[in-house]
């Protein structure tokens, strides 16, 4: 190893330690942080900054009120440069989370609200980000060029534009001052740096951010520290949409930079590893462009390489197809396994690119729908598309449609019955949402603009209109259900026990589920159904009863797409951390499940379903349900270490991987935990700071996680009743 990459590695050592530490700081000031572990940081001690209100309710809403916000926060937000880092600047603020009321209430909904409520549906009113920008627009053309775009189509759309304009501009702005503060600071750093390599680094990242300051990215480094200050800005501004196709992003800078002399592959690991290392963003790697030819480069290889250095959360995603190389995924197989801490992830572009081409599209823009969220696709710059914010707990819907069945009539009673009203509710919930998603999509541009996203996106600047308003090129608008195994369990176990076996009349369930399974025979009751062959045990009827739920849902979503507007919904099943509220919001269900206790996650079945581990049913299962629209249903694997002793393990695991997408499936998490370690861990997260789990589509330190979240995921690894 040479002098050079020793010192690379001693860097990095130093920034993953830091990152530790930086986490433990915000979990003591903030506690358990059931989201993704992010780049940011806590503020120094003593910093206040205090939200500029533009409205009666103290908050503040459209291009004026986010526009003065963002540029008052980035004046006076602290700068943060690491003399180890190949980039500065670090954020420290959710703005979206520090303005108060969410929602502008000059805007009233609440002719909504009772379907919302009744059927516990997260609407997606007053929702940001969670779609992809196109980084190739402010690579190519640097923030003064985005600034001469604003100023030709502000000339060209007139005065009838002007307050888009004006506050896009104002954004710039904003990150431009932030810029030159922190360049300020590393002026100020390089005199009393003693170590001459740590010296030279500091000046250097001195020369690139002054160049990027107003220029286009020319080399590796610049793209990459241009692609962190995007990132910085719009993660404060609103927690961002997601990432890109980082290989191909980066592709062109590393090709000139090598051909030119200018640095060999130990920098580029090193930049790349700084750059993931600034924030947890979703990159994807691999896969087809638009022609179906393979994107795979040496780059994409390095990627891998810099997050094995780092070796801590990180939420990179490899594109599985025909064409993959067999080199590159046998390599990201064995990272998942080499590292044990959830990453990469591993995408299915045959089943994504088939339902997509189903709403109406290409195969070529298909496949350009690229995976850079929990559980979401997205096309770059292309299209909004409210990503994993609108749910719908079809948990509460089961119990909405149970109860109304046990109002009628004894004689009425019966699982045909209970379908019918399920249905009539399902058709009910899906409508509320989408005429609550149309309502967002009118007003959210007074509420909450995307001023950063709108920078990087065809379309808004064009049009002079925010993409939530008119500015995007497509509106392709997610909806996904929740709790798919909690019904397909509940009305298997009702045919079952019930109508079958007649071990159970409809009225004695009715008794147990209203006691919570409590009182005489209640216990023995739970046990009962607990015992039907469950969701995702292979074969089962509660495995039909989820094909079933699911082809009736996605029907249910994509029928009300393009009713005399653009607006195509498409369908998903995943429930995020919402897993644990929607639990709380139903009560005892007929497969066993207590009243409160969490949902199944996503797609996935109910914990302890079978005791086996049941991989290869279990992912049937979950194949077998997918929407089948171009959004996932995603598989959620728990694997024991043990697997894998050599490379003829690895290669077995990918061949699962590739099956799975032959079968149909569309995204798979894998967490690679040995049991004793993960309970060791949730009885004293201190045990194990640096321990990385996949708690559903982002890794995060296991010890951020709230003791509830970490239950959810030691639940899923650990069988139990």
């Amino acid at each position: 190893m040479n002098q050079k990459m020793e010192q690379y590695l001693d860097r990095i050592a130093v920034l993953k330690q830091k990152k530790l530490e930086q986490t433990q700081q915000k979990v003591d000031v903030e506690g358990g942080l059931d989201e993704d572990d992010y780049g940011r940081i806590v503020p120094p001690d003593g910093f206040e900054w205090k939200i500029i209100p533009n409205h009666e309710n103290g908050s503040f809403y459209g291009y004026d009120g986010w526009s003065r916000n963002f540029c008052d926060l980035m004046e006076k937000h602290p700068v943060y440069v690491d003399a180890n880092d190949a980039f500065c600047g670090k954020w420290m603020f959710f703005l979206s989370r520090m303005k108060g009321p969410v929602w502008n209430p000059d805007y009233d909904y609440s002719d909504l609200k009772p379907g919302l409520e009744t059927y516990d549906i997260i609407s997606g009113i007053g929702s940001d980000a969670h779609f992809a920008p196109d980084y190739t627009i402010g690579l190519t053309l640097g923030w003064e060029g985005l600034r001469r775009k604003i100023h030709t189509y502000k000339e060209q759309n007139g005065s009838e534009c002007l307050e888009f304009y004006e506050a896009e501009e104002k954004t710039i702005d904003a990150v431009q001052v932030w810029i030159r503060h922190t360049i300020e600071r590393i002026e100020e750093m390089i005199p009393e740096e003693e170590d001459p390599a740590l010296k030279e680094n500091l000046t250097e990242m001195k020369r690139v951010n002054e160049r990027i300051l107003t220029e286009a990215p020319e080399t590796l480094r610049e793209a990459c520290q241009w692609i962190c200050w995007f990132n910085m800005a719009s993660r404060t501004y609103n927690r961002d949409g997601a990432g890109g196709q980082l290989d191909e992003l980066l592709r062109p800078y590393y090709e000139k930079d090598l051909k030119e002399g200018r640095i060999d592959d130990a920098d580029a690991r090193y930049y790349i590893a700084c750059l993931l290392l600034n924030d947890t963003h979703y990159y994807q790697l691999g896969g087809p462009d638009g022609d179906g030819t393979d994107v795979t480069s040496r780059v994409s290889y390095l990627i891998l390489e810099a997050a094995d250095l780092i070796d801590t959360s990180c939420n990179l995603t490899v594109r599985v197809h025909d064409g993959l190389p067999e080199e590159f995924f046998l390599k990201a197989v064995g990272y998942l396994f080499k590292n044990r801490n959830g990453w990469p992830r591993f995408s299915g572009d045959k089943a994504l690119v088939e339902g997509f081409v189903k709403n109406g599209y290409t195969p070529e823009l298909a496949r350009k729908r690229i995976a850079v969220g929990c559980n979401w696709m997205s096309l770059p710059g292309l299209e909004y598309t409210l990503n994993d914010l609108v749910k719908i707990n079809t948990a509460r819907v089961f119990e909405v449609a149970f109860w109304e069945m046990m109002a009628l009539p004894e004689d009425e009673y019966g699982v045909d019955k209970l379908w019918s009203l399920f249905t009539k509710h399902l058709l009910r919930a899906v409508d509320v949402t989408v005429k609550s998603m149309k309502f967002h999509m009118r007003y959210q541009v007074y509420n909450e603009p995307e001023l950063l996203l709108n920078l990087l996106s065809h379309g808004p600047v064009e049009k002079g209109h925010d993409v939530s308003d008119g500015g995007a090129m497509y509106y392709n608008l997610a909806i996904d259900g929740a709790g798919i195994a909690v019904v397909a369990d509940s009305f298997a176990c009702l045919e079952q026990r019930i109508e079958k076996e007649h071990r159970l009349s409809w009225m004695e369930m009715n008794e147990c589920l209203q006691n919570n399974y409590g009182g005489t025979g209640g216990e023995y009751t739970r046990r009962m159904m607990t015992s039907v062959a469950h969701y995702g045990s292979g074969g089962s009827r509660a495995d039909w009863w989820g094909r079933k739920l699911s082809d009736f849902f996605a029907e249910a979503v994509h029928r009300k797409s393009f009713e005399g507007d653009n607006f195509c919904f498409i369908p998903g099943w995943f429930s995020w951390a919402n897993t644990i509220d929607f639990g709380k919001a139903v009560g005892a269900t007929p497969n066993g499940r207590k009243a409160g206790t969490a949902i199944n996650h996503g797609a996935n079945p109910m914990p302890g379903f079978r005791k086996d581990g049941a991989v290869t049913a279990m992912a049937n299962t979950i194949a077998d349900v997918q929407p089948g629209y171009g959004n996932t249903a995603p598989i959620q694997l728990e694997l024991d270490p043990g697997l894998i002793r050599d490379e003829e393990a690895v290669k077995k695991i990918a061949d699962l991987i590739r099956t799975m997408f032959e079968k149909g499936a569309t995204l798979l998490n894998i967490n690679i935990i040995d049991e004793k370690k993960i309970l060791k861990a949730h009885k004293d997260p201190s045990l194990y700071p640096d321990l990385v789990v996949r708690v559903t589509g982002f890794t995060a330190y296991f010890s951020m996680l709230s003791p509830e979240f970490r239950q959810l995921v030691v639940d899923r690894i650990i069988a139990k009743e």
